[in-house]
Formats: C-alpha cells, sequence, structure tokens
C-alpha cells in the first residue's frame, strides 16, 4: 500500500488535520514538494452533452439582432448532423480528458445522439452509448450515462424535425436501450433515464417510463431552461413546467432538474422540499442567455445543486462555480452571495454544495472522501503562486477565485492517477485523435 503522508485532506466540516493518504496498488505515489499537499473529493459534473463540445466558439456570430437559445440550436442541430460513432468516441475522449485535468472525476451524460444521421437505428441500437463508455473508459472518467428520450417537437405533439429523427425513440424501443446498456454497468459506469424535456415527452410516455424504471434508478430532465418553455407549457398544460413535473411525477433524490432556471417561489420551495437536485450550468446558461437561477432564496430553502458544463464552452468546475456566484452579485449588486450556515467562506459553501449532491445526482458513491465513497481526489497545485501563504480557512475560496490558472495538479479515480503534472496521461494520442475528426467534421 502507498501513501500520500501528511496530506490535508478536504471533509463534509473543512480541511483535516495532517494525515495519511493510502493510495491503492493501481496508482503511484505521486511526487511530494515543498508544504503539505491539499487534497479535495473530485468533482460530479452533473450534465454533459459531449459532441457539443466539438462547436465550442463556433455559435458567437450573429445571425438574428433576436440572437437566442432558439437560434443557437439551429447550429447545433447542423453539426449534430456530422457525427458518427468514431468521431463521437473521439470528441468525448479529448473532452473527457480535459473534464480530468480541470476536476471533474464523474461525468453525467445526457446523451440524445442516438441513431444515424438520416435516422434509422444502428444494427446495434446502443451504438453511440458504446461510444462514449468506451471513451469514460479509455480516459479513467467515472460516467452515469443517461440516454434520453425525445418524441415530440413540442407541447402540442408535433412530429421530431428532419433534424431530430436522429434523438427519437418510442417507449419500448427506449426502455430494450436502457435493458441492454445496464448489462454493462460496474463500479466505473451508471445507466439511468434521461427525459429530454416536457415539450418532447408526452404524459403518458413519461409515466409508462417512470413506471418501467428500477427503483433506485437516477432520472434527468431538463426543465424550465427558456421563458418561452415555461409560457407554452402554461397555455398547453395549465401549469408552470417545474409545477407540473412536481404535480405528476414522484420527485425526489433520484431526480436531477437540469437547469430549473425560471421559477417562482413557490417552486423554489417545493423542489428544495422534494430533495432533488438542481444541475446549473453557469457558463451555457450565460452563453445562451438563458437567464440566472435564483439561488439565494433556492439556498435558503435548504436546496440541492451541483454544476454541469452541459455545452462546454468551458469545461472547468471552477467557472461553473465562480460564475455562479459572480452572476448573483451582478443581479443583486452585492457580494458574497452563496454562504451558509455552515460557513461564512463563499468558496466552501459551493464546493460543499456540489459534493453534497455528487452520489445522489450521479448514482456512483462519489462526493466525500472516506471508506463509503469512491477514492476520487484532486491534489491542488500547493506550489502555485495563488497559494503562497495559504491557510485553511482561505485555502477554497483562493482555488476557486484566483484567475484562470488550473490549480489541479493531480487527478485519482478509483484510486489510480489519471492526470500527472495538470496533464491526461495519455493526453498526446487522444488529443492527435481529436485534431483528425475536427479536420473531418469542419470538412464535411
Amino acid at each position: 500500500m502507498q501513501t500520500i503522508p501528511q496530506a490535508k485532506v478536504w471533509m463534509a466540516a473543512g480541511w483535516s488535520a495532517p494525515q495519511e493518504m493510502a493510495v491503492g496498488p493501481a496508482g503511484t505515489l505521486p511526487p511530494l514538494t515543498t508544504g503539505v499537499p491539499r487534497i479535495v473529493p473530485g468533482i460530479a459534473n452533473l450534465h454533459s452533452h459531449a459532441f457539443q463540445r466539438a462547436m465550442a466558439g463556433m455559435a458567437e456570430r450573429q445571425t438574428d439582432p433576436a440572437d437566442s437559445f432558439w437560434t443557437w440550436r439551429e447550429t447545433m442541430y447542423r453539426f449534430a448532423a456530422r457525427f458518427t460513432p468514431e468521431r463521437l468516441h473521439a470528441v468525448a475522449s479529448q473532452l473527457y480528458a480535459e473534464m480530468l485535468e480541470a476536476g471533474y472525476t464523474t461525468v453525467c451524460e445526457f446523451h440524445y445522439l442516438h441513431h444515424a444521421p438520416d435516422g434509422r437505428p444502428y444494427a446495434d441500437p446502443a451504438t453511440m452509448s458504446r461510444a462514449l463508455i468506451a471513451a469514460a473508459r479509455d480516459t479513467g472518467i467515472r460516467l452515469t450515462l443517461l440516454p434520453v428520450l425525445y418524441m415530440t417537437g413540442g407541447f402540442d405533439g408535433r412530429a421530431l424535425s428532419e433534424r431530430q429523427r436522429r434523438f427519437g425513440h418510442g417507449v419500448d424501443a427506449y426502455l430494450r436501450l436502457l435493458d441492454a446498456l445496464r448489462a454493462d454497468e460496474g463500479d466505473a459506469l451508471r445507466v439511468g433515464c434521461a427525459l429530454h424535456s416536457l415539450r418532447a415527452v408526452p404524459p403518458d410516455a413519461m409515466r409508462a417510463v417512470l413506471d418501467a424504471l428500477p427503483a433506485d434508478s437516477r432520472i434527468h430532465i431538463h426543465v424550465a431552461e427558456q421563458t418561452a418553455e415555461v409560457d407554452e407549457c402554461v397555455a398547453v398544460r395549465g401549469a408552470r413546467p417545474v409545477r407540473w413535473l412536481l404535480d405528476n411525477a414522484n420527485v425526489d433524490t433520484r431526480w436531477t432538474l437540469v437547469h430549473a432556471t425560471h421559477l417562482d417561489a413557490g417552486e423554489v420551495r417545493d423542489v428544495a422540499g422534494s430533495r432533488a437536485t438542481v444541475a446549473i450550468c453557469t457558463t451555457t446558461e450565460g452563453n445562451l442567455g438563458d437567464g440566472l437561477f435564483p439561488l439565494r432564496d433556492y439556498l435558503d430553502a435548504g436546496g440541492r445543486w451541483g454544476v454541469g458544463s452541459d455545452s462546454h464552452i468551458s469545461v472547468s468546475p471552477v467557472e461553473e462555480l465562480r460564475w455562479l456566484e459572480y452572476g448573483q452579485r451582478l443581479a443583486t449588486r452585492r457580494r458574497n452571495i452563496a454562504v451558509g450556515s455552515a460557513s461564512t467562506s463563499v468558496g466552501e459553501t459551493l464546493l460543499h454544495g456540489v459534493l453534497a449532491s455528487a452520489g445522489d445526482a450521479s448514482g456512483h458513491a462519489v462526493g466525500w472522501l472516506d471508506d463509503r465513497h469512491h477514492a476520487d481526489w484532486l491534489v491542488l497545485d500547493t506550489d502555485a503562486p495563488a497559494f503562497a501563504g495559504a491557510r485553511d480557512e482561505d485555502a477554497v475560496d483562493r482555488w476557486l477565485f484566483s484567475g484562470n490558472r488550473n490549480l489541479v495538479r493531480d487527478t485519482w479515480v478509483g484510486g489510480r492517477r489519471v492526470v500527472a503534472g495538470g496533464q491526461h496521461v495519455r493526453r498526446e494520442a487522444i488529443e492527435a485523435r481529436y485534431r483528425a475528426t475536427m479536420a473531418e467534421l469542419l470538412a464535411d
């Protein structure tokens, strides 16, 4: 058994006293430098569309004076049509390596790119899903695969458009897909359920799927991301989307509500009371102009939450957390918004929030470092200038609020080091394949 001696470990109650950190036989002891190493649990990325990493920075030209999520979506559809299983594997591998370098050790992949570009299923309907599983295995990230049920193009039940056809399933085919993928589950892979949104899944289909799921299945859904979605749901179903969901499903700790940006006071209270998790995707929501999540009200109600990089215009838990706080400051013209009863530190409150929800949202035993959880951790670069003179009470704030230099030195998943000295151990090969794939995608 190898060890990291005299490390300070971030626990639920704050930094531990210096203690020995045991490393399993699959890992090697990282070189220790000056000072006491600081180790924090790995972060769970609660919402990812892996293929969208390839289009980051390619939708930043105005196509309409009223550019919004809905105009961005057309660009995304055109890009999605170019993906094959091989291309998805290459892009997802690059993305997952970047996540590990940034400090994400678990990813919840909200996957709807199911079929061939013409909408016909592959001979193995799980082909695209298996490309993601292979990418996670090849990079060493822990994966919660969430195949998406996508049936209609709006609350009115209209058929999927030609660009959406490769996303679509009927209920029976979707449940068969879940059954096939669950056969591959293990310590590093969990398979859950994703309902794309209320506009894409009719009520009877939602109920049929929920009734068929295993009792411990994780369930993720896009909800209340756009005001247009809220207005259409009220017009067609007679209630706001989050209210309708709470009234028509047993929303509890198994559920993750993705975005939930537009909540009224009653929805804030009742989502918090349900003990579901909200996946806030700060950089994507900012990039798309979605709006701001009511964070302070939700924290006051005792709500559970985490973060996701979603469209991957940024792959950094630090940036997701920092801009979650900064957005609230801009809206309220005040400072230090995200604090709780346990700490007056914004950084500590934010870190505690994402760790506390990680296990329920992902279905993995992750979030903390103890004998009930996987050995997924980050070794911070305490030799970096940002940590000069750092004390326990300001170390997390320095990590999250001191600029854009990546302060994760090493990343371990399941006791195995997958990032050393800030670089993924297979970066060169993964990046070469990604570059070749991008050339193909942009040449089509």
